[in-house]
């Protein structure tokens, strides 16, 4: 069974560019994961600060490992997630 995410990250001001990076680093790296089905990272048209991800991983523990690998630790929690004014994660699974 698969395991869904839906991600919203909100930029701090002045930071929306590095945060865009950093996302656009994670993309191809997180699409050959062996557990990822789909990884992709989006930018509000209305709030340049805004970013949308949608993350779908084959199962939990898909996610799991995907937590672990060195690039999200490096880009994601090194990289991104400092410069974040608010981050919210949400997870679903199939009905």
């Amino acid at each position: 069974m698969s395991y869904v995410l839906a991600v919203t990250w909100v930029a701090r001001s002045g930071e929306e560019e590095r945060v865009a990076e950093a996302l656009r680093k994670m993309v191809p790296l997180t699409q050959a994961e062996p557990g990822c089905v789909n990884y992709r990272a989006h930018r509000s048209l209305d709030d340049p600060r805004r970013f949308f991800l949608f993350e779908e991983y084959v199962d939990e523990s898909g996610f799991q490992a995907h937590l672990e690998s060195e690039h999200f630790k490096r880009h994601v929690q090194g990289e991104a997630v400092p410069l974040l004014e608010r981050r919210e994660r949400l997870a679903y699974e199939p009905v």
